[in-house]
This record gives C-alpha cells, structure tokens and sequence, in this order.
C-alpha cells in the first residue's frame, strides 16, 4: 500500500481528514492477491468534497453514483483505476463496519494514521480461511451477498462458516431479488476462481445452483449410465473441472453442454441410454436461459455455438479421409475451434462408464490431439488464405453462370486447399472440373 503511486499523488488531498481504504483492496493485500484497481474509501464526512479534490487532481472523471446514499466514483484517464467514496454510517466507522456484508471485507486502513482498523477480526479470518458474516441479517441488507459469498470461495477456496451456510441455504432465493445484471456480475466472477469445481459442487448441495441456473433442476434426472459414470449433474461440473483454460465464458458453456438431454432421452430395449439430437435441443433451450441471465448476445452467441458443436470433433474420429473432414471442421468454427475441441476433451474425459474402454478414451484424446495440431499447422493458409480462383473465373472455366453452385465449388475449393490438396492454380482447375463431371 505505501509503493501505490496512485494513493501517493492524493496523500496531500487527504491530509486534516479521517478518511479509510476499505474493502477488495485490502482484502486482495492480505491475500497476496493482485491488488485491485478499484479502491473504496470511507470518509467520516465530506465524501462529495473529497472525490472531486481527487478528481481535479489526478485529472479524473467525477460521477455521482448515488445522491441519496452519497456514494461517489472518480474514474482515471486510464479507465481502469477508479475510486469509490463515501460517508461512514452515522459518521461513525465502527457502525460502518458492522453494516458490511463478510469479515474479510470489514477491515479498515487509515490513510494518515497509517494504521489498520479490523474489529471484526477479517485478517484472522483470512489466516483461517473462512468466510464469516458481521451479523447474518446484513445479508438481507443486498441480497445478492447469498451469491457473492460464493464468488469469494471460488477465488479464495475459502470454506463458508457452518452457521452462515446454513442461514443462506434456507434464504438463497433471495438472491433473485436483485437485478440480473448484478447476478450476471457475481456469475462470471465466480467462473473465475481457481477453486470454482468445489464451489459449484458446495452450491449443488445447498440447492443454490438450481436457483442460479434453472436447468439443473432438469438435468439431476438423469442419471448415471453405461457410458457415463456420473450422474448429469456432476457430469457437467466434472467437465467444467476438466477444461484447462481460464476463459469463464467456455467453463460456463461446459455446465450447460447437456442441457438438451432432458427433452431428448431415450432408454433402448437392451437398455441402453440415447440422447439423440441433444446437441442441437441444446444450444436452443440454452439461449433462452442465457437471455434471462442478462448475457450479452455476443456471450450468448458463443456459449450456444459451443453446446451445438461440443461432439462435432468426437464425431470425426472415423472419417476415412480425416484431413478433408478437419478442414471443413475448421472452416465451420475458426477461431472457436481450439475452445471446442477443448469443451469435447473435457466432456471425454468426464464420461467413463463401464461400455468405455480406456482404449477407446485414449485414441478419442489423440484424434482431438491431432485435429487441435492440424489447426496450428494451417493457421498462415487461415490467416492469409491464397485465391487460387476466383468465383468469375470459376465460371469462365466451367462455362456456368452466376448461382448457388459457384459458391458451392468455392467453399469446396477451400477445404481442398486447408486439407493441403491444392497448392497451384493448376491443381485448383483441375480440381474444379472433376467436382464438376
């Protein structure tokens, strides 16, 4: 805290005034975590005064949050640093703590006294790692504190007290109380987190994940079967567990993958469990869900995209001539390929019943292996992509006029070359004209 340049600059600002750092900021100090961006302050008076002084200092951008409640933001040039200011309750800061929502979130440094105020205990709780309320009804005070204790388990692997877990499973759906967008918020942080498989496993089991992610209420009907061990649920997370990157977005595609199995089970006479079509059943049914959830339809575009394609890769491990197949793989999802060929591993991974031989996992991981490879090695052909012919000369060639097929032939001539068949404008004719016959 004392080598943050930005508190330095407005140490003279501060001076003559009882004035407080509070919250992420310190919380993510005494986590050894990155230290947050935004820093909130608590004056015990003055708070509208001291957030335009800071903006006229650091040349930032003052907004007035809340007129009512005196809650103030001074935006930096940069619009990433920020400050949040406000008054103490009652001008008094011990009161001011006792209204915030977790102990780890209630410690207080004072900027001219250089000392820490914590009377809640929250660094002890920190060493402990527990998260812990001030008092259970603050909860109530902003429901949406229900879910974003959850998000600080998932960031910190932090276990919730005994007696605020319990207080919360009976009060979760309080939650939906707040606006989406909020909860939309609090939904990708928790996607975050480095110990999110444990989260949404605690979350299950309190019935909060259903109240979240209305689905599962759906999907925990289906059990497990012979080609997966897991019933869906635990499936689902499973394959959230087993996706390796750190993209919220493609982990939240991973829970929601099977969502169509539900509406597309079926049970064979010799016993067997089909979901026939899921994939497709599901990207529909997911958008719906999505939208009430306040994602973006960009979000919602690339998390549907993933639940329509995740057994596309797995579907090519018998392809006669696979290059070919990879190619028109590739040119159907581009730059999502590795995200799904990364959700279809996962999903491999997570299914292992007893009709899966270890055999048949490991030759399904090296084919998603070999069709992740082929895509790096044909990036420079993507990227910059070589016009062997052209639609009028295609037509010039073939003595056709302007229609459907051309562009047919064209898309054809594309996988050719991806899969490395055609490098010269000699091949592409001849390629052409025998399509053609």
């Amino acid at each position: 805290m004392f080598n943050d340049e930005i508190l330095n600059l407005i140490e003279n600002i501060l001076k003559d005034q009882e004035i407080y750092l509070v919250g992420g900021y310190l919380r993510n100090y005494f986590l050894n975590q990155e230290i947050s961006k935004d820093r909130d302050l608590v004056c015990l008076d003055g708070a509208k005064e001291t957030a335009k002084k800071i903006a006229d200092t650091l040349n930032g951008t003052f907004i007035e949050l809340d007129k009512e409640n005196e809650i103030y933001r001074v935006v930096l040039k940069d619009k990433e640093n920020y400050f949040d200011i406000t008054n103490a309750l009652e001008k008094d800061i011990l009161k001011d703590a006792k209204r915030r929502d977790f102990t780890i979130n209630s410690i207080y440094y004072n900027l001219n006294k250089k000392e820490i105020f914590d009377p809640f205990e929250g660094i002890l709780d920190i060493k402990n790692k527990i998260i812990k309320t001030i008092d259970l009804k603050n909860l109530d005070d902003d429901s949406l504190r229900y879910l974003r204790m959850y998000r600080f388990m998932s960031k910190t692997g932090f276990a919730i007290e005994k007696e605020l877990e319990n207080y919360s499973k009976n009060n979760f759906k309080k939650v939906l109380l707040s606006a989406k967008e909020r909860i939309n918020y609090e939904i990708i942080k928790i996607f975050e987190g480095e110990f999110l498989t444990e989260t949404l496993l605690k979350m299950f089991d309190n019935n909060a994940l259903e109240i979240i992610f209305p689905f599962i209420k759906e999907i925990k009907r289906i059990p497990p079967n012979s080609h997966h061990h897991l019933d869906l649920v635990h499936h689902s997370i499973e394959t959230v567990k087993n996706i390796r990157t750190n993209n919220p977005l493609l982990k939240i595609a991973a829970l929601y993958h099977d969502i169509g199995k539900p509406s597309t089970w079926t049970i064979e006479p010799q016993g067997r469990h089909r979901f026939i079509g899921h994939d497709i059943k599901g990207s529909e049914i997911a958008k719906k869900e999505l939208n009430d959830l306040k994602f973006s339809n960009k979000q919602i575009s690339y998390i549907t995209k993933m639940i329509k394609y995740h057994i596309y890769p797995a579907s090519l491990i018998n392809c006669s001539d696979n290059k070919k197949a990879y190619a028109r793989f590739i040119r159907k999802l581009g730059d999502d390929t590795p995200d799904i060929i990364e959700l279809s591993r996962a999903d491999r991974l997570s299914a292992q019943g007893e009709a899966v031989s270890k055999e048949m996992i490991k030759m399904a991981l090296e084919h998603l292996e070999n069709l992740l490879n082929y895509y790096r090695e044909i990036q420079s052909i993507i990227k910059n992509p070589k016009t062997l012919l052209d639609g009028r000369e295609i037509m010039d060639i073939l003595k056709i006029p302007p229609s459907k097929k051309v562009g047919i032939i064209l898309l054809e001539l594309k996988e050719a070359q991806l899969a490395g068949e055609i490098t010269t404008k000699e091949q592409a004719i001849d390629f052409i004209q025998k399509q053609s016959r």
